[in-house]
């Protein structure tokens, strides 16, 4: 590597990506004392203080770390956090798709469950009435076994396709932990998961192809959605009052939107911009019926959030299939 990378390339360099590779994803603040304790190693004395450490020092050797991954189909890419607005880098893998680099690490059945998760966050609990993208405890619980329905056309077809036996939901709660400590998921305050910043840089690709339809039109909602500013995805922002507009923002890129504008009137349908309709958690969270509930004591989070879910009639499809099968039985 060093010979490729010519003599820019050395231990501190090779410590500060094997640092990040680690982390998965990492700020500037998270980096000062990494590159301070660098230096230290390379000097051979304690004199290098975090604080001392400037951004212009970070994206140096951040270059160099980006150029190194580059030889190995990497690449550090940079995204702001929706929620805490700080920038995230993240090294990310350009050739394998995410199935594949979770392979080595999840099995079989712990792969089916992790894509059951991201289909009720990206699918079934993200609708034009309500995008959630986001699931509480109780409803990851729901995701530990495959529907009964998908388990019968498994087992009738079991020379093409291995059968799924689900999760324990002492399994469902392991993966869940090494999800969020391997940086593909964040928990909220409130309870709820969504993907991370570093998850989403490495999954765009695969999210728009498994989830948004190519043949839509321009204007017609999709599932993945994306920032009319920054265009970046749009996991945790603000929406358009009328259900079947497209315009998405970032808490961080609404008030410069704005101000690029004379008034609040929706450029696409013309409704006037409220700031108050929600992408993300904040779609149940900020609901009447859950701060009326959360006024309440002794109410669980996640049971608020599964109540408002089901009022919205997030829930209906899994309810009817289940009173089908039901009546094929009967």
């Amino acid at each position: 590597m060093e010979e490729a990378l010519g003599h820019h390339y050395g231990h501190g360099n090779r410590a500060f990506l094997q640092a990040i590779q680690a982390r998965g994803s990492v700020t500037f603040e998270e980096c000062k004392p990494i590159l301070a304790a660098i230096w230290n190693a390379d000097n051979g004395n304690d004199d290098a203080q975090p604080d001392q450490v400037t951004e212009e020092d970070f994206l140096s050797y951040l270059d160099v770390a980006s150029s190194a991954a580059s030889l190995f189909d990497y690449e550090i890419r940079s995204t702001l956090h929706q929620v805490t607005k700080q920038r995230i880098y993240a090294l990310v893998n350009t050739t394998s798709d995410p199935q594949t680099q979770l392979a080595t690490t999840y099995t079989a059945d712990e792969l089916s469950f992790i894509k059951r998760l991201l289909d009720a966050m990206f699918d079934k609990f993200n609708t034009p009435r309500m995008e959630v993208l986001a699931v509480t405890e109780m409803q990851v619980i729901k995701l530990a076994r495959p529907d009964r329905r998908q388990s019968q056309i498994n087992v009738e077809d079991s020379t093409q396709t291995p059968m799924d036996k689900g999760l324990k939901h002492s399994e469902v709660e392991n993966v869940l932990a090494s999800l969020v400590d391997g940086g593909w998921m964040e928990k909220s305050r409130e309870g709820f998961y969504r993907t991370s910043p570093r998850a989403l840089l490495e999954l765009r690709p695969w999210l728009i192809e498994s989830y948004n339809d190519p043949d839509a039109e321009p204007n017609e909602w999709q599932r993945i959605k994306f920032c009319e500013a920054c265009k970046d995805l749009v996991t945790y922002g603000l929406r358009c009052a009328e259900p079947d507009c497209t315009l998405r923002l970032h808490d961080g890129c609404q008030d410069a939107f704005w101000r690029a504008r004379r008034g609040t009137a929706c450029p696409k349908c013309s409704k006037e911009w409220t700031g108050r309709n929600y992408v993300g958690e904040r779609a149940v969270t900020q609901t009447d019926a859950f701060q009326r509930g959360r006024r309440r004591s002794g109410v669980p989070r996640s049971t608020l959030a599964d109540d408002v879910v089901q009022q919205e009639g997030l829930e209906d499809g899994e309810a009817q299939a289940d009173v089908d099968e039901d009546v094929e039985n009967d």
